[in-house]
């Protein structure tokens, strides 16, 4: 699709050209019948430039082309009304440009959203320790956990405040819809147990759903929009999914296992080899439960989760299994994991997920 637009951006743009050629005189033009006086055919030059311009953005991957491309579109269209007898059939690629720039506003509008949340979301909260993780912080934690965090490699390195990953995967809203391959990011604040997490899927070639959820203040918010414009989901603000949002943060901490040793953790040993978490934010609380091999390696986390947003939404099993595992910094993690939910009518598996890289502040 993007090279469709680029062709079409640069035939369109030297098309254009032809109205200033006739105007000027500097070459004979006969498609078009129509006399162009000067300022006419300076127009013309105008739109060929901007089509030129926004091609060139286009190119070089600059998120504001689509401004270029409105302008040129505009000022297309008025000429091509004015010589339309010659010009009718250049509304068929102000369309096609059109409809194109309209998608690329909605995909940088959505996309300077998701950046001043995650500006906040990394905004110093005025904690300062850089020290290490000891042994003795850890020592109250269950037996198991003491062996997932030596196994993982986070004792002896410096405690993290924010993280930042890439996933990549496939993904289906029900049991019976087609996988969606998607991207994302994910920042997270571990101080303040916070995240923001954006993504692209790809519902068929060149249509995609943005997707973004968050954590702020233990409060969860999810928005989904068709090709960044229209909203699919937008919910926010009620348990179904705060708590959603909460057991997210909760169940991703095997990717930053350091989190583990946060105030707003409580831990609960079951038996030699799981643990129960408890995560409390504000005046609200959620608990898994996480089960590991006797190494430390993390095997899966089990939830009771609303499956939904609304408000008739019910409590099911949520299921995430470890897939497979991978250092990133010297921590090792469960890079590839599936999210299942174990429905009453059978397993819907609805996730495929691979950790791409992770960074830790």
């Amino acid at each position: 699709m993007k090279n469709l637009i680029i062709l079409t951006l640069l035939v369109h743009g030297i098309i254009h050209l032809m109205g200033f050629l006739k105007a000027f005189k500097l070459v004979e033009i006969n498609q078009i019948s129509q006399s162009v006086s000067k300022p006419l055919g300076l127009l013309w030059a105008l739109s060929s430039i901007l089509f030129i311009v926004a091609m060139m953005l286009l190119i070089f991957r600059k998120s504001y082309w689509f401004v270029f491309a409105m302008v040129a579109v505009i000022i297309s269209q008025i000429l091509i009304i004015l010589f339309w007898k010659d010009a009718k059939y250049g509304t068929a690629a102000n369309i096609i440009i059109l409809v194109a720039s309209i998608i690329a506003f909605g995909n940088y509008q959505f996309n300077v959203m998701v950046e001043n949340e995650t500006m906040t979301l990394k905004k110093d909260n005025s904690n300062l320790d850089t020290s290490k993780i000891t042994q003795n912080d850890v020592s109250h934690l269950p037996s198991i956990i003491q062996q997932w965090l030596r196994h993982s490699g986070v004792i002896g390195k410096e405690k993290v405040r924010f993280v930042y990953l890439t996933q990549t995967g496939k993904m289906r809203t029900t049991p019976n819809s087609k996988w969606m391959h998607f991207t994302a990011k994910q920042n997270y604040n571990i101080d303040r147990a916070e995240f923001i997490w954006s993504t692209d899927a790809y519902i068929m070639p060149y249509i995609s759903l943005k997707g973004r959820d968050k954590l702020t203040h233990g409060n969860g918010e999810m928005l989904i929009k068709l090709a960044a414009l229209f909203p699919v989901v937008n919910e926010g603000n009620n348990e179904q999914i705060d708590t959603g949002a909460m057991l997210r943060y909760l169940a991703e901490i095997c990717w930053f296992p350091q989190a583990a040793t946060n105030d707003y953790l409580k831990w609960e040993s079951i038996n030699a080899t799981s643990a129960k978490a408890t995560l409390s934010l504000n005046d609200k609380s959620v608990s898994g439960i996480f089960t590991f091999n006797t190494q430390g390696e993390m095997l899966t986390f089990e939830a009771k989760r609303y499956y939904g947003g609304k408000e008739d939404a019910q409590l099911e099993n949520w299921l995430i299994e470890s897939l497979e595992t991978k250092t990133f910094n010297g921590v090792m993690i469960p890079n590839k994991c599936k999210v299942t939910w174990k429905l009453a009518s059978g397993d819907f598996t609805w996730l495929h997920l691979e950790i791409t890289d992770v960074v830790f502040h």
